[in-house]
């Protein structure tokens, strides 16, 4: 397998730098970018009684003497023993076909969220903080192990680290225990939620989960029963059902209807089912839950071998793929990080395979009969629009919300692109970090929409989330408006633009207080700019070019030498834009 990737890694270096010289030498010069044997074939010509043949022969670039692979422990539990150093080497390649930032913190974005089970071996703060470096997005708490007390101090753990985090969040999940008695024939039915269960969802009320996973739900009756109890305590919490016992397929539709998600606990559904129904019910699940615009989480044995092992099977590397190309919104892990040898290293594989597995997902995600089932509301008409101009333009998207709802319908319809969801709760933060494709930020809006919207594009661009002239969507939802009148939807298509000011002559050198430069090449070329660009620092300022729009400008203060410019721009001052039209 070594081989392989280094032939693959070498005939890229090859191309992309072709030099001079014989190919022997080409790879005598490489091997020290290489730290394995790796052949490379070159094309030979020899002659025979039949004429020419080409030959394909092996040139090696050797490994250099006494240079081993070397281990590095990823965690405080986690140093391989020595028969395990060679497993993990070996195993890298296996993930990704490189080794190159295998194990390094995320830095491209990934879409599938990942859900960690948190017990004894991840339930330190040291261990939270790694785990959300790693890619946890949501923290779940499974109540058929521990206390309360326990339980609460992981709690407390994720939410000092959701207070410090910039931009990071994680979300929280109180899995119910549910029945004792999971199986067999019983004289009467037994009652879905227990008092353990009851005393488990008051204590996850008062801690203000985000979300509940509640077991072996056969029927919607107990969804509603939940849902009623939270809406007089108050609690904007989340009902996630777990899918795992074979009384429930009848009435799937019905208890995902009245839930806001499903999880796939493949686990006893394979118990009470036969083992080849599984994975055809987990996409028929799946299926259901994107039509429905539902989150949809598949959970049980994705790495269970990791528990014990540093690395993961081929077949689990596949488990994962699967769910990902399904369209779940997120994966989970239980054993693996909640008692397993190497948490921190089944977090990151899950995130390596499922970010490679997104890249190869080319063109729109969308379930085909989504749209047609909203075509009567015109939040979901928008989302789905809004989603369109994504996938046309290639765009990532910029909602504004308040309750979540918008930025959840976009993560349902799967644009092309990121969704950044700005919210000013910290509840609806956390709570979107379950959803597939949603980057969830907390961000205070200002009464004018127009400078909430320069806000938001400038911490953007600031935090490297998109990229100079890269074109974003931003979308505000009239359900709930935050600054318009009810109903009123907003769509609009903006430019990033450059975050400094790279021209010395006035007409193409516009820089915005909240860090955008936009070239506008002319002063009506300017006003033409987006409506939420209203305050500009202008270097340098020859009035007698305003002379011409009297009345557009007004002058606000004098900036020379507030901020450092170049010798070309002596001066400068601060001017606000009184009017958007100019003929």
């Amino acid at each position: 397998m070594a081989q392989v990737v280094a032939t693959r890694l070498i005939h890229g270096a090859f191309a992309a730098n072709p030099g001079s010289g014989s190919l022997q030498s080409r790879a005598e010069r490489l091997r020290p970018s290489f730290g394995f044997e790796a052949k490379v074939f070159t094309q030979t010509e020899k002659r025979s009684s039949r004429g020419a043949v080409h030959v394909s022969a092996p040139i090696t670039a050797r490994r250099s003497s006494g240079v081993e692979p070397q281990v590095i422990p990823v965690s405080p539990e986690d140093v391989p023993k020595a028969e395990e150093q060679n497993q993990y080497s070996q195993g890298i390649p296996q993930i990704g076909e490189t080794s190159v930032g295998i194990w390094s913190k995320p830095t491209v974005r990934r879409k599938t969220n990942i859900v960690c089970t948190i017990g004894p071996s991840t339930n330190t703060r040291e261990m939270i903080w790694k785990l959300a470096e790693a890619g946890m997005n949501v923290a779940r708490l499974n109540m058929s192990h521990g206390d309360h007390a326990s339980h609460q101090k992981v709690i407390d753990l994720v939410k000092e680290y959701n207070a410090q985090a910039k931009d990071n969040v994680i979300a929280i999940m109180l899995d119910t225990k549910g029945p004792e008695v999971r199986s067999g024939d019983l004289p009467q039915p037994i009652t879905l939620t227990t008092e353990k269960d009851w005393d488990d969802i008051k204590f996850g009320v008062d801690n203000k989960v985000d979300f509940y996973a509640v077991s072996f739900v056969k029927d919607a009756a107990v969804v509603h029963e939940l849902k009623n109890y939270l809406k007089d305590a108050g609690a904007d919490i989340h009902v996630i059902v777990k899918i795992e016992s074979a009384d429930s397929i009848p009435n799937l539709h019905s208890i995902i209807t009245a839930s806001d998600g499903a999880m796939v606990a493949r686990g006893d559904l394979g118990a009470e089912l036969p083992i080849e129904e599984v994975p055809l019910l987990q996409e028929e699940i799946i299926r259901i839950c994107r039509s429905m615009g539902k989150a949809v989480i598949v959970a049980t044995n994705m790495l269970e071998s990791m528990i014990v092992h540093p690395t993961p099977t081929r077949a689990e590397v596949s488990d994962i793929a699967i769910a990902v190309r399904e369209g779940a919104d997120a994966v989970m892990l239980s054993g693996e990080t909640a008692h397993g040898k190497f948490p921190l290293k089944a977090v990151k594989v899950m995130h390596t395979v499922s970010l490679r597995t997104e890249a190869t997902m080319v063109g729109a995600q969308t379930p085909a009969d989504l749209g047609r089932a909203f075509k009567n509301h015109m939040s979901e008409m928008f989302a789905f629009h809004a989603t369109m101009m994504s996938n046309t333009l290639g765009t990532s998207i910029v909602v504004f919300t308040r309750t979540g709802f918008m930025a959840i319908l976009l993560s349902h319809f799967r644009p092309s692109g990121t969704i950044f969801a700005f919210t000013n709760e910290k509840r609806v933060q956390q709570r979107l970090a379950l959803y597939q494709g949603v980057c969830p930020i907390h961000m205070e809006f200002s009464a004018d929409a127009e400078e909430t919207f320069a806000n938001a594009l400038a911490l953007l661009q600031k935090q490297g989330m998109v990229k100079e002239g890269e074109q974003v969507a931003l979308v505000q939802s009239g359900r709930q408006p935050i600054w318009r009148f009810q109903s009123t939807h907003n769509i609009q298509s903006v430019v990033m633009p450059s975050l400094y000011v790279d021209g010395c002559v006035f007409d193409a050198s516009v820089f915005h207080l909240g860090g955008m430069c936009c070239g506008a090449v002319t002063i009506s070329y300017l006003l033409q700019l987006s409506p939420f660009l209203k305050y500009f620092v202008l270097f340098p300022l020859p009035f007698e070019l305003l002379s011409n729009v009297t009345g557009f400008f007004e002058l606000v203060t004098d900036l020379s030498g507030l901020m450092k410019v170049t010798s070309e721009w002596q001066k400068g001052c601060l001017v606000r834009l009184l009017s958007a039209s100019f003929d």
